[in-house]
């Protein structure tokens, strides 16, 4: 019977993600080169993306830089950010859409499972949802496991919370 476990999962806090936008913004706004690029970066939290807008790619792109810098200054994982394809707007601008992770795809949750069972540690692992959760019977098997996952690159960003000892 397992007595411990823990969850893996990939969360992006979405209000240091709009802190992070609010400061990127406000840098923009001051800054020589970018001063009247007509910028702007619009969060939606109901589809987890987020939409940039500039006057060339350029521009875009000092934007995004100066974005990544604020979000990893937040400690919001880049990983968590999947790029869309830059696309041409009305008014001479582009706009590219930038989504984010929120979950373990069911993919990547296989490949966890996998990884898992052919480390043949008496462990089990169970797909919940948008993250796995792993048990067994006592805490250093845990703790081997929380490694090999640190160890291994799944390209999405891991968490690991909800440690519990039952």
């Amino acid at each position: 019977m397992p007595d411990n476990s823990f969850d893996v999962v990939s969360k992006v806090e979405l209000p240091e993600v709009a802190n992070a936008i609010h400061q990127t913004m406000k840098e923009v706004l001051t800054r020589f080169d970018l001063k009247n690029s007509k910028s702007s970066i619009e969060l939606n939290e109901k589809d987890n993306k987020l939409l940039l807008a500039s006057q060339d790619e350029f521009k875009l792109k000092a934007v995004i830089d100066v974005l990544e810098q604020k979000l990893v200054k937040r400690k919001v994982p880049l990983k968590a950010l999947s790029y869309g394809t830059v696309t041409p707007a009305a008014g001479s601008t582009v706009h590219q859409e930038i989504s984010l992770q929120q979950g373990i795809p069911i993919e990547k949750a296989r490949e966890i499972v996998k990884l898992i069972k052919e480390a043949k540690k008496k462990v089990q692992a169970s797909i919940q949802g948008d993250f796995v959760r792993v048990s067994a019977r006592d805490r250093d098997t845990l703790q081997d496991i929380i490694q090999l996952l640190k160890a291994h690159d799944f390209a999405i960003d891991m968490q690991f919370t909800n440690y519990r000892t039952f």
